[in-house]
């Protein structure tokens, strides 16, 4: 459509979060003329989300902002079996107990994004375990799974893929996307939701509840997905080095989520503004136009704005004033992530490479030793070319700690434990 009625999705479209619609105009019309119950599910299978699952908790945030209410949907019950959604072997199984121990993790991002009460636009939580493990499996397969095609499942550029590789989809993948179809079905009986939402990779499971609905008698459901993020560069957002970019401060500290912002490519930083913050689309635009160094001030906005999202605003300003410290002043910032060794180790010298994989700088000691042959790693801001170096209590500084650096952005302190 040329231009969408509502609110909804009309930022949206305006932010960039819209890559495919099962009936615009009739979702349009929709939340043009009522208050609308929308969700987007998220499995269970780490104790964090990361930041692709940020652009769809984002979008459950436009939806409450513009009058709406969202559902953060846990998947404790399909992440008993799996997502086989473009991979390329069957995920690890789970226990019940490590499921249970993730969603908590899981929890604490949405406290800061969306508003949860009773009104009728307060945010909610519930767990497709509820009914998903008390089915009777005959009578599932009767009422529910006659309705799935397997000719149609077959079609879904998600189980091609792994069949094309003549790679093996076990039944329990297979059931994955029935499971998810009836998540809908029931969200829709129990709280009149209407939209499901989700991104690109997700299409085909959610035209399936789509699918599902409309042979079981539900109201008209419908399904909204977001782009694949690339950066400008054409890499997968959300990766480092050193892994995910996760968004739980125990797995990835606010300091380093700030500095992942901090190096967008310059090309993208209106794109992610938009995606990633909450600045007015007129500010976005201002910083966008800024050319030169100007745009790192842009930089230094968008990561302090989706810090302070994630983490808060206390968290996202003290990051960037750790950045402001080290880079700006050369001093050594007592809020830098730090590693603490024990002291029997550090007096006996530890191996740099060994410091460097300890401290999440590299993956293995091989990446490590490729990064001080290329003269990118510093101790206390002094080069060291000798991958051999051993580092210990002599490398104290008077404040307490040693600092390594991987390049210009990557600091780490290392502390003596007890």
């Amino acid at each position: 459509m040329s231009e969408f009625k509502s609110d909804f999705l009309r930022t949206l479209k305006e932010r960039g979060f819209i890559h495919q619609v099962s009936d615009e105009s009739g979702l349009d019309d929709l939340f043009a003329k009522e208050v609308v119950t929308a969700y987007v599910g998220y499995d269970a299978t780490a104790t964090s989300l990361h930041i692709g699952n940020l652009i769809s908790a984002t979008m459950l945030y436009w939806l409450q902002e513009t009058g709406h209410r969202p559902i953060a949907l846990m998947g404790g019950g399909t992440s008993m079996v799996g997502d086989p959604s473009f991979r390329d072997e069957q995920r690890k199984l789970l226990t019940p107990e490590a499921i249970a121990t993730n969603i908590e993790g899981i929890k604490k991002i949405f406290s800061r994004i969306l508003r949860f009460g009773d009104g009728p636009t307060d945010a909610f939580m519930v767990n497709n375990a509820d009914w998903l493990m008390k089915l009777n499996y005959v009578e599932f397969l009767r009422d529910v799974g006659r309705h799935f095609s397997v000719n149609r499942m077959l079609s879904f550029d998600s189980v091609k893929l792994r069949l094309d590789r003549e790679q093996s989809l076990s039944f329990l993948e297979f059931n994955y996307m029935i499971m998810q179809g009836y998540d809908f079905v029931e969200l829709s009986r129990r709280y009149g939701c209407r939209l499901q939402m989700g991104g690109s990779d997700q299409w085909g499971n959610i035209i399936n509840g789509v699918d599902l609905g409309h042979r079981m008698g539900t109201p008209q459901l419908y399904a909204l997905t977001t782009p694949l993020l690339t950066t400008s560069s054409g890499a997968k957002m959300g990766k480092t080095a050193s892994g995910a970019v996760w968004l739980n401060e125990d797995v990835f500290s606010p300091y380093d989520f700030w500095q992942y912002w901090r190096n967008t490519e310059d090309a993208d930083v209106g794109r992610f503004l938009k995606i990633f913050t909450r600045l007015p689309l007129s500010e976005i635009a201002r910083l966008e136009a800024l050319g030169g160094a100007e745009i790192n001030e842009a930089k230094k906005i968008l990561a302090t704005e989706a810090t302070a999202i994630v983490h808060g605003r206390v968290a996202a300003e003290a990051s960037a004033e750790t950045a402001r410290t080290t880079f700006e002043e050369g001093r050594i910032a007592e809020n830098l992530p730090s590693v603490e060794i024990p002291a029997t180790e550090l007096d006996g010298g530890i191996g740099l490479l060994s410091l460097m994989v300890r401290a999440g700088l590299a993956g293995s000691n091989g990446e490590a030793r490729r990064h001080v042959q290329g003269g990118a790693v510093r101790v206390n801001d002094e080069a060291i070319s000798d991958e051999r170096r051993l580092i210990g209590s002599g490398e104290i500084t008077a404040d307490g700690v040693i600092k390594l650096s991987l390049g210009k952005k990557k600091h780490i302190l290392i502390r003596r434990a007890a």
